[in-house]
């Protein structure tokens, strides 16, 4: 065991990921048990040696409320055991959508979350937080966080197999993102009118877009979930004649049958970043993670 090194560990399928990190940022790989009793209650054991050590735990944050609990005895296990430093490497972050309380009685959960994770941890590292009225994470986070971009690697995967690609974003919020990206691809972009009607239906308004003829549409956005826009989106290109959408995701949370469903309505690729670790991962930000960790260590 060499203390001077950085021990990182993954949480269960995020094995892929870590394992390009520790070789990047040369650090030792962890091990660590983890399995529920049969009442549903996590057992947790850390095997590697952590006294005095720096220890990094990757963990995207999808479906958080199975993570949360066992994440936390997770952390608390390593404080115990003498780990002088913990960072979260969590590729998605959860629990940003409520970031302001809209009626009478409701929990800001976005604070509280990170309260929770500031609590237990001495940093954090992710990719495209879902920020709307929060201008960065400091605002909720007590600790140092690192925030990267999939915007480079976005690009760089569309300029070299998409041909005469036009980028679609979902709404105004995304027209600073959708703009970098189809920069850094040398593209046009347009960008939709949208209005939310519930949880996974959507009111959308394209943009005139008769000046792309002949271009492939790329529709973008950070986190697929329901993909209601982009299917809504993808609905009205094909009434007005246009070609299928490729459609990019930085995350993959796919609810449901979000992935299925963009499959049968005709997208010609459904394309994602490795963040949330699915079939669809195409664009690979390890990278980006790994050197922004050796910087934080």
């Amino acid at each position: 065991m060499n203390e001077d090194k950085p021990i990182i560990f993954s949480w269960p399928g995020q094995e892929g990921l870590a394992l390009g990190l520790q070789a990047k940022v040369s650090a030792e790989a962890g091990r660590f048990e983890w399995r529920r009793f049969p009442d549903g209650e996590s057992y947790l054991r850390i095997v590697s040696g952590l006294k005095g050590r720096t220890a990094v735990l990757c963990a995207s944050l999808d479906r958080p409320d199975d993570k949360l609990a066992p994440l936390l005895w997770w952390a608390a296990t390593a404080r115990e055991l003498g780990a002088k430093r913990l960072v979260l490497v969590a590729p998605y972050l959860a629990y940003l959508r409520q970031d302001a309380r809209f009626q009478e009685g409701e929990g800001v959960t976005s604070r509280y979350f990170a309260k929770l994770l500031s609590t237990h941890f001495d940093a954090l590292l992710t990719v495209d937080p879902h920020l709307h009225r929060y201008r960065s994470l400091d605002e909720i986070y007590a600790i140092p966080s690192r925030v990267l971009s999939a915007a480079p690697e976005i690009a760089a995967w569309v300029r070299g197999e998409v041909e005469r690609p036009v980028f679609l974003g979902p709404d105004a919020e995304s027209d600073q993102w959708v703009s970098r990206v189809a920069a850094l691809a040398g593209a046009p972009y347009a960008v939709a009118e949208k209005r939310r009607l519930g949880d996974r239906q959507v009111e959308l308004r394209l943009p005139q877009v008769e000046a792309w003829s002949g271009f492939t549409p790329v529709l973008v956005d950070d986190i697929i979930s329901t993909a209601a826009t982009m299917l809504e989106t993808l609905r009205q290109l094909k009434a007005a004649g246009w070609p299928a959408p490729v459609c990019v995701g930085v995350h993959a949370i796919f609810a449901g049958r979000a992935y299925e469903d963009l499959s049968a309505a005709g997208a010609a690729a459904i394309i994602t970043c490795n963040t949330v670790p699915h079939p669809s991962n195409r664009i690979d930000i390890s990278e980006s993670l790994s050197t922004a960790l050796s910087e934080m260590l």
